[in-house]
């Protein structure tokens, strides 16, 4: 909105231009989502408090977590409310990859809404059906991929780290890839969100990592000379990964130890969902795997705990996710969460290297 509004006064006053910059309405959308989160943020917990919408937690899990039980969920509402109202006022109203974005956003918010509201109806850490669930997020997935290969005419090609031209054509089979991504990648989040400030701190560094990709992305004398597709109209994408990265550091507030709200799955199902469609979007898909790589190794655990218990009826882990195991190993939460935040850090640096190295 500020852009349309603000931008074509500059014949009036050239300091008006600024707002043509995408670094300058990302530093302010990331801004603006700090601002709303630490303004609102006492309120909605408290609101939260007050009808009793807490988070019911699992009795099979660290004893050391039942003293969180009640603790108000759904905080992932401020994560959302902050990047969207941030966005209506910083992004390119025309830019139709930033409305897809949004979009995503907002359906997965709503499927993790849904699950999180019948949690706390029921007190009891099961809310929708896991069948239920999966096939809305697929449906979903679904969806949005289907309007990226027929409305934006998105490449099909596969890219690999290390390497500057892509692998192979994947033609129609990228759209299964494309709801794979999109669907697990949400649920790799979801999955990690069950420690105090961890999905937090780590998406604060994946959406450092995608801001800088859609910023290279969508400059062609950048994109050129680190050999990675130009991808027009992607930089606007860094103003939502800026306001991205604004509203995790502003939740962070909230939810570091011990936790005065959750994310829930609202954030989470949200977060993830929108990370893969703009790594769908900038042709980075293998790339934000890398730099989200605990998520993947949160995901990963619980996948060979199911498969090898099937088969060996035995345990590779002391309980997954990942997160769990180590706390039940003698690790303290906060030493959990710090640990994984280092490894999130280095898991960003190698993603970010990729683009030199090739």
């Amino acid at each position: 909105m500020f852009l349309e509004f603000f931008y074509p006064l500059v014949k009036y006053w050239t300091a008006f231009n600024v707002f043509q910059y995408i670094t300058f309405r990302g530093a302010y959308a990331a801004l603006s989502t700090l601002l709303l989160c630490f303004l609102f943020g006492a309120p909605i917990i408290e609101r939260l408090k007050r009808f009793n919408i807490g988070q019911p937690v699992r009795d099979d899990g660290p004893v050391t977590h039942l003293k969180k039980d009640g603790t108000p969920a759904m905080g992932g509402l401020l994560i959302i409310i902050s990047v969207v109202i941030s966005m209506m006022l910083w992004m390119d109203l025309d830019n139709s990859k930033v409305w897809l974005t949004l979009t995503t956003f907002i359906v997965f918010g709503v499927i993790g809404f849904v699950d999180d509201f019948l949690k706390i109806k029921r007190h009891d850490a099961r809310g929708l059906p896991a069948w239920v669930k999966l096939a809305l997020q697929f449906l979903a997935a679904l969806a949005i991929t289907l309007y990226l290969y027929r409305h934006e005419k998105i490449s099909t090609d596969l890219y690999l780290p290390f390497f500057k031209n892509p692998v192979v054509d994947m033609g129609v089979l990228w759209i299964p890839f494309a709801v794979l991504l999109m669907v697990g990648e949400s649920n790799a989040v979801n999955l990690s969100d069950g420690l105090d400030g961890l999905a937090s701190g780590l998406l604060i560094f994946v959406f450092i990592s995608l801001a800088i990709v859609t910023y290279l992305s969508g400059r062609a004398d950048y994109s050129q000379y680190l050999g990675i597709p130009y991808i027009l109209g992607a930089g606007e994408l860094t103003v939502f990964c800026l306001a991205g990265v604004g509203a995790c550091v502003g939740f962070l507030w909230f939810n570091a130890h011990p936790a005065d709200v959750f994310m829930g799955d609202v954030g989470s199902l949200a977060l993830g969902g929108v990370i893969s469609v703009i790594s769908l979007l900038i042709k980075k898909e293998i790339l934000v795997l890398i730099a989200g790589g605990v998520f993947v190794l949160e995901a990963a655990s619980v996948i060979i705990q199911v498969l090898v218990y099937k088969i060996k009826k035995k345990r590779v882990f002391k309980m997954a996710p990942l997160h769990h195991h180590f706390e039940l190993s003698g690790w303290a939460e906060t030493k959990v969460v710090t640990r994984f935040w280092i490894l999130g850090g280095l898991f960003t640096i190698i993603a970010l290297s990729t683009l030199k190295i090739q």
